[in-house]
């Protein structure tokens, strides 16, 4: 795979939908984005993760201690992370431009691994978004998630009544007809380059 971004300390690439991030249990779950990565980078380290199901850029570091370093930015939320997604319904735009969801979400465990908004155990979750247009009964919507839960986007739209097109997890049947694939894409990323130490943005563009 040829990255978006490549230097000597960080490699950036861009997830299709359907591949795994790592590598999952058994056999047929071995080919993912990382043995990719890897059999071209073999010093290439996971940083982060994104759904199986969700596109977009991933990053990775070369070696253990690029690795503890972008850990670390991820760790103090010093790496903004945007999403675009197409999601059911109307969303009117707040009047402050960005709108602001901010629900606790536990593990489900009856349906483990899902998750669930957890009002009393579960763990603080805040996702900020921003309308980008209406079409067909649908709003496209720029999403920033300021914590780092797992299925948190899609949780969290959930949650407020506007599910993920082709969200198969959270959206109720008919949403997920509504596309062939979960319409979620990690747009950008930005950060503080550990060694040069000045900013890097990289972007990408949805394929829906």
């Amino acid at each position: 795979m040829t990255p978006l971004y490549a230097d000597d300390a960080l490699l950036i690439f861009d997830k299709p939908s359907g591949l795994l991030a790592v590598p999952g249990r058994g056999e047929a779950k071995q080919d993912c984005l990382s043995a990719r990565v890897q059999a071209r980078y073999p010093d290439a380290l996971v940083v982060h993760r994104l759904d199986m199901a969700t596109s977009g850029l991933m990053l990775f570091a070369r070696g253990a201690g690029m690795q503890r370093q972008l850990s670390l930015l991820f760790a103090a939320r010093e790496v903004t992370k945007r999403y675009v997604a197409v999601v059911a319904g109307r969303l009117d735009a707040p009047a402050a431009g960005w709108g602001v969801i901010d629900l606790p979400i536990g593990l489900d465990w009856p349906r483990r691994p899902l998750r669930v908004i957890d009002q009393a155990g579960g763990k603080p979750s805040v996702t900020r978004w921003r309308v980008l247009g209406h079409d067909k009964g649908c709003t496209r919507v720029e999403l920033e998630p300021v914590t780092g839960r797992s299925h948190q986007l899609r949780v969290h739209l959930q949650a407020i009544g506007h599910p993920i097109l082709g969200d198969a997890l959270y959206a109720p049947p008919e949403v997920q007809a509504m596309a062939d694939r979960l319409l979620l894409h990690a747009c950008a990323l930005r950060l503080r380059h550990p060694a040069t130490g000045e900013e890097l943005r990289v972007e990408s563009g949805p394929a829906f």
